[in-house]
């Protein structure tokens, strides 16, 4: 019996060291096919990276310096320079559809959330039957933490953040806000895991503050996926005098307020990285910034708040239009990864990628199952980023709605405006980038298998919750009581 045992015994052992040298072994071959090797050697050796993903609200393309701008961004041009500059990242044309794709890895006309932003006064949000990006982090075993703007719901707090897969949150739920009192007519939008926070602060600084404080207090031997995501530069147009007096040569008080928030956006990302350094986290800690959506162009763009005496100043360089278009200056954004010893120093990737893509890419790196996931229109663009591939990503939905559309297929990208009198415009963006030169006329047959395209995705489109609303308060004015003048009325004009 003794001998029996002991077999057995060593059965087992020689079994555990058959299993470690086959998952070695495994973790070699996959290192040296290339084939999604950096999630399946971080599996393998049961080391997750950290994921700190930083989002600008309304930052022009060209208003970081590693695209050409005067405005100081020395942390984002080392994080350029270290990572990968993405020089064809979409998002949407603004901040609540583009914040629903990353959280959902699908496109807002799955679930209604195509059409604008959510305005302060309205209840909807993102649906509850979406299984959120920091919920699968979480299942795989991430401390999951959002500090800063959330926008993707408000008015119930069934659609709060801390109900949305984030084990901690901080920072506004709608976004646009005075930046010293975190005020939005009249009411505090400043929260700390679902209670009002009433503090002093410039918000972009409190936002630093508490990131680096999170980090302070993290355990290295648990993944964080921290959700960063400034309301700078969005409206209003603040900065600490500081900052204004860094850029005291700019004449437009506006320009100034907007190039002094930036770079106070750029230090504070600067203090979370030396946190990560300081704990040891760097190394194993993937950071990925975006904006929301292009530089704003259009005051009807611009906020809630009263823009008819400011002047706009964001810049998006060679790029048509701004923030709320269909063009590329409202969804070609300015966004980078960095990843020391996974991503390529200096590298510059030009292939087609799209904020619904972070979804999948993330939750591979991380080990986390999509398996609760409604159907994703996003796709693994990590060997693109990492190595070099090709781009899987060969079309773009820049957006739909009942009035208008926009869709990419390789180079050509079709605008189609919907409501009388109707246009469509056809551009080949390999050789027109700015949008300057409308081929629609000339090339029948590429606007109407983009057209076709469009009506596809349509017929599957979920209705406006927004357009709803509003369609509603439309109806109801008509019960109101006619408006005709009063009795005190006088019919002064001669008969």
């Amino acid at each position: 019996m003794r001998n029996a045992a002991n077999c057995a015994a060593q059965r087992t052992l020689e079994e555990s060291a058959g299993s470690k040298w086959l998952a070695k072994t495994l973790g070699l071959l996959l290192l040296a096919s290339g084939l999604s090797w950096q999630a399946e050697a971080a599996a393998v050796q049961g080391k997750q990276p950290n994921i700190v993903y930083i989002v600008a609200d309304d930052l022009g393309w060209k208003d970081v310096g590693f695209h050409g701008s005067d405005i100081q961004t020395p942390t984002l041009d080392k994080l350029a320079t270290g990572g990968a500059r993405l020089e064809q990242f979409y998002a949407q044309p603004m901040c609540t559809p583009t914040r629903a794709c990353l959280m959902t890895g699908r496109y807002p006309f799955r679930y209604g959330l195509q059409t604008a932003v959510i305005p302060s006064g309205h209840t909807y949000g993102l649906p509850t039957d979406e299984w959120l990006l920091p919920q699968a982090l979480k299942a795989a075993g991430y401390r999951t933490a959002i500090i800063g703007k959330w926008h993707l719901g408000h008015a119930d707090p069934k659609y709060w953040p801390r109900q949305r897969g984030f084990d901690y949150q901080y920072g506004p739920l709608i976004g646009e806000l005075d930046y010293f009192t975190h005020k939005q007519h009249g009411v505090v939008d400043w929260y700390r895991n679902n209670k009002v926070v009433k503090e002093k602060g410039y918000t972009t600084t409190l936002l630093g503050d508490d990131a680096v404080k999170l980090i302070n207090e993290s355990d290295p031997a648990t993944p964080l996926y921290l959700y960063l995501t400034f309301n700078a530069p969005h409206t209003p147009y603040q900065a600490p005098r500081e900052y204004l007096d860094r850029y005291a040569h700019i004449t437009d008080p506006s320009r100034r307020a907007y190039a002094g928030s930036i770079t106070a956006m750029d230090d504070q990302i600067g203090r979370v990285l030396g946190a990560l350094d300081k704990k040891g986290m760097r190394e194993n800690t993937l950071i990925v910034f975006q904006s929301d959506n292009g530089g704003t162009r259009n005051a009807m763009f611009a906020g809630e708040g009263d823009m008819s005496k400011i002047k706009i100043p964001c810049d998006n360089g060679p790029y048509r239009e701004g923030k709320g278009s269909l063009y590329e200056g409202g969804t070609r954004v300015c966004a980078l990864v960095n990843w020391p010893g996974h991503v390529k120093a200096g590298s510059l990737v030009a292939g087609m990628i799209h904020v619904v893509d972070m979804y999948p890419t993330l939750a591979k790196l991380a080990g986390a199952s999509t398996a609760r996931c409604k159907p994703l229109d996003g796709m693994d663009v990590w060997p693109t980023i990492a190595e070099g591939q090709p781009s899987p990503r060969t079309e773009v939905i820049y957006n739909l709605e009942a009035f208008r559309a926009g869709v990419r297929a390789g180079d050509w990208k079709l605008i189609w405006r919907t409501p009388l009198p109707s246009s469509l415009e056809l551009y080949n963006l390999a050789q027109d980038p700015s949008e300057k030169n409308n081929v629609a006329a000339d090339n029948p047959e590429k606007v109407a298998g983009l057209q076709k395209r469009a009506n596809e995705l349509a017929a599957t489109m979920a209705k406006s919750p927004l357009l709803q609303a509003e369609f509603k308060a439309m109806l109801e004015r008509l019960h109101t009581p006619p408006a005709l003048p009063g009795e005190e009325f006088e019919f002064n004009e001669e008969p």
